[in-house]
């Protein structure tokens, strides 16, 4: 399951999306141009009502019903409580679309003279970008948290965040993964005097998706037989930045399990490195640990605006057309991938990572680790097409495949591997969870 869905055409101006609504009191209708963001803040000043978006289940289901592709129950369904947009006249002919179900259907003149309450609902995806600069670093990060502090006093980011510190093993393991001349032999002797670090290096070793022939007897056969260094490193940082903050309770209904998701954007990735001719190739590793943590800063934002987290969850719910970075931007000021950036960091994980994880959404970008940032968009886009990931459905631009020497016959290979071990895939995030 995840949540996203395919944006109607730019061509499409002209139509109007649907969204519904609901509190205590019923059902609301909301009408739009389909390219906008719904504002939930000013349905809520204007209504006097904490209106919230259904699921994408429940929206799927309501707007899917037989009646509604008749022109009556299209006309009954207008009976509800209607929000309009200024941007429509209430006697005009408006093209209709609800994205979850696919409905669409054509108002006729007449039908909305009775629209409950008209005003400007939406922002477009063109003013939300203009709002939005990808170069934005630490500075827009201490803005936008110390709108949310109650005393507003400017004070160092790090004092702000109020993290836990990493264990020793943690800084060790950082240790080792920024040190290139870094072998197994170190490895091994930081995992040996790690109890519960040595437990989790043998069960994910003996873990049905890595199907290693044999028994593994030591800590050493699982690190040197079957894992590898670099695996190992990955994971066992993927799970110690995890004890740091927890995955959010109230998150976007009917979303992609946060650690499933990681674990399968890293091992695609993983794979679609692999496949790149040698003379381009990133390090496998680093790639993989980028997938893993490429949407940690959703933990972060979690993390640091609990009360605004939440009014986060509604919005993403009620625009699943629209790319996350805008909706945080809108709601918060800032995104995951600039907070999520700066705690790596802050963490010291390596550069090409930090710079994969910022910029995954602007593969135009260029820089020195401009290839792993492409490799994670490639991944996030396929994924989603896939129903693996969470976000709106998008088209992949063939000229990033050609940039990473992917023939999308390989690339076509890598997902087809990837949808076959899905078993294998879950089975690693319930062992990451677990520990």
């Amino acid at each position: 399951m995840s949540v996203g869905v395919k944006p109607l055409d730019p061509s499409e101006q002209s139509v109007a999306r649907l969204v519904l609504l609901h509190d205590s009191a019923g059902k609301v209708l909301v009408i739009l141009p389909a390219h906008s963001l719904l504002s939930l803040s000013v349905v809520w000043r204007l209504t006097g009502r904490q209106l919230q978006p259904t699921s994408a289940v429940d929206a799927a289901k309501f707007f899917g019903q037989t009646p509604l592709t008749t022109a009556a129950g299209q006309r009954q369904l207008l009976k509800m409580t209607v929000m309009l947009d200024d941007h429509y006249l209430p006697d005009q002919e408006v093209a209709l679309w609800e994205p979850h179900s696919g409905l669409r259907f054509t108002i006729q003149a007449g039908w909305l003279e009775g629209a409950d309450y008209q005003t400007s609902l939406g922002l477009s995806g063109e003013v939300l970008q203009a709002q939005h600069s990808p170069h934005a670093g630490v500075e827009a990060i201490t803005h936008a948290v110390e709108r949310f502090t109650a005393l507003r006093v400017k004070q160092r980011l790090e004092d702000t965040l109020g993290l836990p510190a990493f264990s020793q093993t943690t800084q060790k393991l950082l240790l080792l993964r920024s040190d290139p001349s870094a072998d197994v032999d170190r490895l091994l002797s930081v995992i040996r005097v790690d109890p519960s670090l040595s437990a989790q290096v043998m069960s994910w070793a003996v873990s049905p998706y890595y199907a290693a022939p044999g028994r593994i007897e030591s800590v050493d056969d699982a690190v040197i037989r079957v894992l590898g260094f670099d695996l190992v490193v990955n994971l066992a940082l993927g799970v110690a930045m995890g004890k740091v903050m927890q995955v959010p309770g109230h998150s976007v209904r009917g979303a992609t399990p946060f650690w499933l998701q990681s674990v399968t954007m890293a091992t695609l990735a993983e794979r679609l490195a692999k496949v790149m001719p040698a003379a381009i190739r990133p390090k496998p590793g680093l790639v993989y640990l980028s997938g893993l943590l490429n949407n940690f800063g959703y933990l972060l934002l979690a993390h640091l605006f609990p009360p605004q987290f939440s009014t986060l969850t509604r919005y993403i719910e009620a625009n699943p057309h629209m790319p996350y970075e805008l909706v945080e931007q809108q709601v918060l000021n800032l995104t995951r991938e600039q907070v999520g950036a700066w705690l790596l960091e802050s963490w010291s994980i390596p550069p090409e990572v930090c710079f994969a994880v910022r910029y995954q959404n602007h593969p135009e970008i260029e820089g020195d680790a401009v290839i792993y940032a492409r490799l994670l968009h490639v991944a996030n886009c396929l994924l989603r097409q896939q129903g693996l990931c969470d976000g709106p459905l998008v088209e992949l631009d063939p000229q990033l495949l050609e940039q990473l020497q992917l023939k999308p016959s390989v690339v076509e290979g890598c997902i087809n591997d990837l949808i076959a071990n899905q078993d294998g895939i879950r089975e690693l995030t319930e062992l990451l969870q677990r520990h």
